[in-house]
């Protein structure tokens, strides 16, 4: 009776602590390091995608809280630049005869809530879908080149010379309000690493991230996107109790 009455005990000890282990013992944070570039998307380009052709190289670094198996909030840094340059383009012609382009460092902050599509937080190995959406703030730079601009080409008065005279009278934006959207793919590989790929779109809503709008086009604004590929970290689960065995 003794023997059984141990082993009942034992069995519900074992039963405690998996479901311990299940319900409180889980990653509660995760740490990413990215490499990857930011492309620019505005007037200067003629890729509605974007200018790839600029791109420029950039490093994202990140630590989120994860609150369950499908949500976390995530505090992000990236770090990189941003660069066009009309002269590049051929087609269309008058492009290479503008030949505006610009250039600026960028440092951009964000809060960005997650939510992990088929609630894989918490897994130890396998793909994990995600989408996000946030506010941040973008510090920029921005030193514009018009240098190069064939006013003959275009003729005095046209639109192009009238709006360059106002854009140069225009300030560019030393920090702006940015709202990113995005969505990526991890895989884990265990309880603590994983990698994941990930593409994002910045609303920035100034026309001004370039230092043109009246001389090319005031009816849109400028805006940028973001790929990296990231190794992560999770942190905060605690290794399974190792229970000796019971002798009776």
């Amino acid at each position: 009776m003794r023997k059984i009455l141990i082993g009942m005990l034992a069995g519900q000890l074992l039963a405690v602590v998996s479901v311990y282990a299940q319900n409180v013992n889980v990653p509660r944070y995760q740490l990413g390091l990215g490499l990857g570039g930011f492309v620019y998307m505005g007037d200067l380009t003629p890729n509605s995608a974007g200018s790839y052709s600029t791109m420029r190289p950039a490093l994202n670094l990140y630590g989120a809280r994860l609150f369950s198996r499908s949500f976390s909030l995530r505090a992000n840094l990236a770090l990189g630049a941003l660069r066009a340059d009309e002269a590049v383009y051929d087609v269309p012609e008058y492009r290479a005869h503008r030949a505006f382009a610009f250039k600026t460092p960028l440092a951009e902050l964000s809060l960005l809530p997650e939510w992990n599509i088929l609630g894989k937080n918490y897994e130890s190995k396998g793909l994990a879908p995600y989408v996000f959406a946030g506010a941040g703030v973008s510090f920029l730079s921005v030193k514009r080149d018009w240098s190069r601009f064939d006013a003959a080409y275009f003729g005095d008065g046209s639109p192009v010379v009238t709006g360059l005279e106002a854009d140069m009278q225009q300030k560019t934006p030393k920090a702006k309000l940015v709202i990113p959207l995005g969505l990526g793919l991890r895989y884990y590989f265990s309880d603590k690493w994983g990698i994941q790929a990930e593409s994002s779109y910045r609303i920035t809503g100034t026309d001004y991230l370039d230092g043109f709008s009246q001389s090319v086009n005031p009816n849109k604004d400028d805006a940028y996107h973001a790929h990296f590929l990231s190794v992560i970290y999770r942190i905060g689960k605690k290794d399974m109790l190792d229970c000796p065995p019971v002798r009776y």
